[in-house]
């Protein structure tokens, strides 16, 4: 199946869409995450916001901090709190990767979507990333300002 067919397929809910503004972003991780089931309904509302999030790994689990899903109106008391840590399920040699890269070379784990797969289950795609400089960001700016420039003038030529 090609990416196209697979991204067609997927439930975007939340999208860090500047991650890729602040950061250089390496290596991308698809995670499963566990939910309580007012987070999975409220999820599919659409509201959730992973922008401010990171993961962090703690007792050899991956974890997703300051993750805002926000509480679930229909259920009274068995709401879940809305910026809890939440565990991401991924394999033992991928939380090594990561926490080595994290340890090692001061890199960041980045959430980048937030989403529901074909089977329906919530998944997070993570990115070890590393924080651009000032005059990295400013370097992307002028390329991203120069294509839209260029294929203006391409498209008013014909």
């Amino acid at each position: 199946m090609s990416a196209a067919k697979a991204e067609q397929k997927r439930t975007l809910v939340a999208d860090h869409r500047q991650a890729r503004y602040h950061y250089e972003i390496g290596e991308v991780f698809e995670a499963g995450i566990v939910l309580t089931g007012t987070e999975v309904k409220s999820l599919r509302t659409g509201k959730a916001t992973i922008a401010e999030s990171h993961a962090a790994e703690k007792n050899g689990d991956m974890w997703l901090y300051n993750a805002y899903i926000p509480e679930y109106l229909a259920a009274n008391r068995f709401n879940h709190e809305a910026k809890r840590p939440r565990k991401l399920l991924l394999h033992r040699r991928q939380i090594a990767k990561l926490a080595n890269a994290v340890q090692r070379e001061g890199m960041t784990v980045v959430p980048l979507k937030l989403y529901f797969n074909e089977q329906g289950r919530a998944k997070v795609e993570i990115a070890l990333a590393k924080g651009k400089k000032l005059h990295d960001k400013r370097e992307t700016e002028k390329k991203r300002d120069w294509n839209r420039e260029k294929a203006r003038v391409l498209r008013d030529r014909g």
